[in-house]
């Protein structure tokens, strides 16, 4: 458990929120998260962002959520936790998406992995938090999640600068960022440490279709071996 987020941030965030009136039509946002207290602290520090109210709503697990933005008119973006108890890893964001493939999903995470977050940004999250972050970094996520453009009090911030993450350039992940989506979930379960044939039952592929992709990973990573491929995410 981060508690960055649930205490002395607390007294700032209600500042700087607190620093302007309700001046628009509440923003509605989805929070995903197993961890009730975690779901609180969130709601506590964001009742208002920019002088407009934030509405929440909550889900604990995967299924809620897709049951609550599906019955929902209008959630203006989901944060959603990587580890939920229906859902492992990136499994969860994937099956979202392909169910609500125009929601705007914000990875609100404990994992920080270059790779993780590379990966979440290439399936399809507009951007990517992790826990425990100080309360002006969030402040900056959420509101470039919201107003892209700047928003009714944007005070300088550069807009949509805080959606992810900054890693160093690295042509591996440049070339990670550039797989299509079955190969990234390939990888992903290579990296798990599955064999060919647990990928073809789990993916209802055959062998050779599995193979054929785990060639073609080696080739677009320019890699020799699968081995090889491995040891370079660890």
């Amino acid at each position: 458990m981060h508690t960055t987020m649930l205490a002395s941030d607390l007294m700032m965030a209600n500042l700087t929120a607190g620093a302007h009136p309700a001046a628009s039509t509440p923003r509605k946002l989805l929070l995903v998260d197993d961890h009730e207290l975690v779901r609180y602290g969130v709601k506590a520090l964001y009742t208002e962002l920019q002088g407009v109210p934030i509405e929440w709503l909550e889900a604990g697990s995967l299924q809620e959520a897709l049951v609550i933005y599906e019955s929902e008119s209008h959630i203006d973006a989901v944060l959603l936790d990587l580890n939920l108890a229906d859902c492992k890893g990136l499994q969860g964001l994937r099956h979202f998406i392909q169910v609500h493939p125009h929601a705007r999903i914000v990875v609100f995470s404990a994992t920080q992995d270059e790779f993780v977050v590379r990966q979440a940004r290439a399936l399809g999250a507009v951007g990517y938090v992790p826990k425990g972050v100080v309360t002006s970094e969030m402040h900056a996520t959420l509101s470039a999640l919201l107003w892209p453009q700047g928003g009714p009090q944007s005070h300088g911030f550069v807009p949509g600068s805080a959606l992810f993450p900054r890693f160093p350039s690295s042509a591996m992940y440049d070339r990670v960022a550039e797989l299509g989506p079955r190969h990234l979930e390939i990888l992903e379960l290579v990296l798990s440490g599955c064999t060919n044939q647990e990928i073809s039952d789990s993916m209802h592929l055959s062998l050779g279709t599995v193979k054929n992709y785990v060639s073609s990973l080696l080739l677009a990573l320019d890699v020799k071996s699968r081995s090889h491929m491995v040891s370079l995410f660890r």
